[in-house]
């Protein structure tokens, strides 16, 4: 629990990160298929975006959950690697224990899949998908997004 008075929250109801802080995501995959340039691009694209990466590597459900508490992240990104069974138990994992906490899978994702991911609330970024895409879904997911004016 905060020690903080006042604690502003995102629109997800996560707390809002200080003022001039950037929003951290934790990048992790679920296969254990050693591809990483995917995931290393998208990290990269993230943190030229002003947020703070971690990237948690292949991990289990178990490692997941713990380091997105641990490192108390605003948005976590998961390479699917074409698993998506695998993902869903992480997402639930990651469901229950913050059920606020939003999420975006990427990767190998069939459209049967992305439909699957889509309707648990996943943000979906198969191959091909724009790195600015990304950047804005994370912004918007973490209360980020630039004011129009």
């Amino acid at each position: 629990m905060s020690s903080v008075a006042n604690e502003s929250t995102t629109a997800t109801g996560s707390p809002a990160a200080t003022e001039g802080a950037p929003r951290r995501i934790l990048l992790a995959k679920t296969a254990l298929d050693g591809h990483w340039r995917g995931i290393s691009v998208v990290a990269r694209a993230l943190r030229d975006g002003g947020f703070q990466v971690i990237l948690g590597g292949m991990s289990t459900g178990t490692e997941i959950v713990r380091a997105a508490i641990d490192e108390d992240v605003d948005l976590v990104g998961l390479n699917v690697g074409g698993h998506v069974e695998v993902a869903e138990r992480i997402i639930g994992e990651l469901r229950a224990a913050r059920a606020d906490l939003p999420i975006f899978a990427g990767g190998i994702i069939a459209p049967w899949a992305a439909k699957r991911l889509k309707a648990l609330g996943v943000e979906v970024f198969p191959p091909g998908s724009q790195l600015d895409e990304i950047v804005a879904c994370a912004r918007r997911l973490t209360g980020t997004e630039p004011v129009s004016g």
